[in-house]
């Protein structure tokens, strides 16, 4: 499986002109003929205005559906469209869609976990389900940013069979060395690649630390951003989990019923 991260910079509460950048990063991503190809959080809104939060929101996927269903068939890519500000049902989300090459949405994330350091459960609801799906046969699970730091949430999604998670994020850049050490911490744990994909630039006075990065379940760096926006290119090889969990099998030598987490 060939992956392309898109580590986007995006304009503070200026959804026409990310939904126009975007395409464009899609679209340049694809000339690489990747199978996949991913985006950042809330890439519509950046993380995020709070003014005027839900007119500036995506309104229950519609525009994401039609631009990237419509690109994910067009180029005939699998895409894990990052994260959208979304409103729904009289609340706004923080909302993951993937299509296929179809340019079907197979799969809507709300996220989990959210960040009441910055007020996040202020402006968004609380989402309620974990999500998995496949992309061209494998089985992959999709979280959020903040998520990544509940590793209940990542083991519930590798327990259900996932072999390649996709973290989607805007993190700082104060706290650069948790995302990097959380994200290959879930990698090797778990036996399976992380995908992760993060924003850079700077909103507000937060700056994002991109550092995007692939990472198989040894916890080898297969590619990696820096903090500016770019473009990396990884080649997913499915045969190292196999590999990796013959020789240390965790999930057979799990003791769950010592484990009591409520």
């Amino acid at each position: 499986m060939k992956v392309s991260v898109v580590q986007m910079d995006m304009l503070l509460a200026e959804p026409e002109y990310n939904f126009k950048h975007a395409e464009e990063l899609i679209r340049k991503a694809a000339k690489d003929k990747p199978d996949v190809i991913t985006l950042p959080e809330t890439w519509n809104t950046g993380f995020f205005p709070k003014e005027n939060l839900e007119k500036l929101s995506d309104k229950n996927g519609e525009k994401v559906k039609a631009v990237f269903g419509s690109l994910a068939k067009e180029l005939n890519v699998n895409i894990v469209a990052g994260s959208v500000a979304n409103s729904k049902d009289g609340k706004i989300y923080n909302t993951s869609f993937t299509f296929n090459r179809s340019g079907e949405c197979i799969a809507e994330y709300d996220k989990t976990h959210l960040f009441t350091n910055m007020g996040e459960e202020k402006y968004f609801e609380w989402g309620k389900n974990v999500v998995t799906f496949e992309i061209d046969g494998v089985k992959c699970g999709i979280i959020i940013c903040y998520d990544i730091r509940f590793l209940e949430l990542v083991r519930t999604l590798s327990l259900q069979g996932i072999e390649v998670l996709f973290v989607v994020s805007q993190w700082p850049d104060r706290r650069l060395k948790h995302w990097q050490i959380l994200n290959m911490a879930r990698a090797i744990e778990n036996q399976m690649f992380v995908v992760c994909t993060n924003s850079c630039g700077t909103a507000n006075e937060t700056k994002y630390a991109g550092h995007s990065a692939i990472i198989d379940p040894f916890g080898e760096i297969i590619a990696e951003g820096n903090d500016s926006e770019v473009i990396l290119n990884g080649e997913i090889d499915l045969n190292i989990i196999k590999n990796i969990r013959d020789t240390i099998n965790v999930y057979r030598d799990r003791n769950p019923k010592l484990y009591k987490i409520n």
